[in-house]
């Protein structure tokens, strides 16, 4: 059987949203963005299971949030960096036969339908990711901010989380990047650089917004 894993990654610092704690547990109507995450994902019919990834030094304060949601089986600490932090939760799946959604504690209003079109694209596809297209126009400047290249946007997007993968290939993927001690910004990233897959792209929200200026915590109340 086929086993549908959230993994909710919640170790980041929020150094940029000016508060004296992570950004994941500002509280918002009595509850913190990573319940609100949590709970997108807890409530979902086809999400089988949950692994919460904490800030290290925040372990205890994300075991308390993620508390009473009956899918989560497991808080474990995170590394230095996303990257690091999205293995080690990978490490705690032991069926290799499953499908993996590693999304942003800190996007808080990830849709129902974007899971479910996430889910469904994972049945015939590798690696799945979530993007809007851009509707800026997108320039590329040199060290001396001089405009060197005007790109068309058309083919462009702006990509969110969640991001998707049969577990054997982005535990792969991360392996080969211990490995050779590369990095990138998300798992995509390390799928794309090692070519181990197509990546298939569903549509994401303009509302699945990640909170990481005090502007968005703004927007965020807003929303809820």
């Amino acid at each position: 059987m086929v086993e549908i894993y959230a993994l909710i990654l919640a170790s980041g610092s929020g150094t940029r949203a000016g508060l004296d704690i992570p950004k994941q547990f500002y509280k918002i109507n009595g509850k913190t963005i990573l319940e609100y995450s949590i709970s997108a994902f807890n409530k979902h019919p086809l999400i089988d299971k949950i692994i919460v990834v904490s800030n290290p030094e925040f372990i205890d304060l994300t075991k308390s949030a993620a508390k009473g949601f009956n899918k989560v089986i497991n808080v474990v600490p995170g590394g230095k960096t996303r990257q690091e932090s999205a293995y080690k939760g990978l490490l705690q799946i032991n069926n290799t036969n499953t499908k993996v959604l590693i999304h942003d504690a800190v996007r808080p209003f990830v849709s129902e339908k974007i899971i479910t079109d996430c889910v469904n694209a994972l049945k015939t596809h590798k690696a799945v990711n979530v993007a809007v297209k851009s509707t800026d126009t997108i320039m590329q400047i040199d060290s001396n901010n001089i405009i060197t290249n005007v790109l068309d946007r058309s083919t462009l997007i702006r990509c969110q989380t969640p991001q998707c993968f049969d577990y054997s290939i982005i535990k792969n993927a991360h392996e080969l990047a211990i490995k050779n001690k590369f990095t990138a910004t998300d798992d995509i990233g390390l799928i794309i650089n090692y070519k181990l897959a197509d990546v298939y792209v569903v549509s994401g929200s303009e509302k699945n917004i990640k909170i990481t200026y005090p502007i968005d915590l703004e927007m965020a109340k807003f929303y809820i």
